[in-house]
């Protein structure tokens, strides 16, 4: 385990990321043009999803896509509500705030798992294809969560309709973008994703280093200027991601899923949405505080993803399945 943690910590996408987060710390003037962010963002997703959507045309869709997809929306769905239970009494939030929070607990991060699959991708532990799909599928069971425990229990928070928040959150341009370009892998397949390989594949780890530069810019600028975190919320956004990780991990195992795509599941259920649930919340519950959300998702869960927490779930992943003789 501590081998494979060593691995992923001195991974160069992982590097980076330390480099933007030491370039914060140190109050550097480094930026990356927001339009260049932007691009960079499009282009990993249409990436992910595109090889994803090849990767299926490939293998069909069989009883382990079913399953995984099951289990993907059913975690979407429960882990807000463990999410909310420790919010609400050790982290001392009302209800409005533990429910917005809670939603981005059972919710995703596309940048978290991207990074996740070139690290398993580098231990020869490549996750499935399908396992796009399932990361498109978890947004929504936690969003509708996250309202029902804000709204359920006594909340006149937001006016915005259950359609309306649906609509948003499918129309986001991250959910947008990576059904669209999985499905255009299913359709093109091996034969249609041969010509534009070369822009999709040879760039890939490159862009992916130097947009985790940036993030890590962003993730250290919004901690030092944050006024809104305590030390409870600050331990709760550590705990969450080690504990619905293992359970994750355990879940992939138990449905009988391979090393990689037991810990891409893992990575997905410990990941926190920075992206398509805070703006959902800004629209269903604008009385939340932004800045505890954002922050908590952001600023310390997904460093702690990417610099140690990916490490320790493909270790148990490996442990779990009997892999660990695989190699990077």
């Amino acid at each position: 385990m501590f081998e494979t943690a060593i691995q992923t910590f001195t991974s160069p996408v992982v590097l980076f990321f330390v480099l933007g987060l030491f370039a914060a710390f140190v109050r550097s003037d480094l930026t990356i043009p927001e339009p260049i962010a932007k691009a960079m963002s499009l282009y990993l997703m249409a990436a992910i999803g595109l090889k994803g959507g090849v990767a299926v045309s490939k293998s069909g869709i069989d009883a382990t896509v079913v399953s995984t997809l099951g289990a993907g929306i059913a975690a979407g769905f429960i882990l807000p509500f463990f999410a909310y239970g420790i919010l609400k009494t050790f982290g001392k939030l009302d209800r409005i705030n533990s429910g917005a929070v809670a939603a981005h607990y059972g919710s995703i991060s596309v940048v978290t798992f991207v990074t996740a699959v070139e690290i398993l991708t580098g231990q020869s532990r490549e996750p499935g294809g399908y396992m796009v799909a399932v990361m498109a599928a978890m947004e929504a069971p936690a969003i509708l969560s996250g309202l029902m425990l804000a709204r359920g229990m006594g909340s006149k928070a937001g006016t915005q309709s259950t359609g309306e928040m649906l609509h948003e959150v499918f129309t986001n341009s991250s959910i947008m973008l990576l059904l669209g370009a999985f499905v255009v892998g299913m359709i093109g397949g091996e034969v249609g994703f041969a010509p534009v390989s070369p822009f999709f594949e040879a760039g890939f780890k490159g862009v992916l280093c130097i947009f985790l530069l940036d993030m890590g810019l962003v993730a250290m600028r919004r901690i030092m200027e944050s006024r809104s975190i305590t030390w409870r919320l600050g331990a709760i956004a550590i705990f969450l991601p080690i504990v619905n990780g293992a359970a994750g991990t355990s879940l992939g195992v138990v449905i009988g899923l391979d090393a990689g795509s037991a810990a891409a599941l893992g990575v997905l259920c410990a990941s926190a949405s920075y992206i398509a649930v805070p703006a959902a919340m800004r629209l269903a519950l604008p009385e939340a505080d932004p800045g505890i959300y954002l922050t908590m998702s952001l600023s310390i869960t997904f460093p702690f993803n990417v610099l140690v927490n990916i490490g320790l779930i493909s270790a148990l992943a490996a442990s779990l399945t009997g892999a660990n003789g695989a190699t990077p």
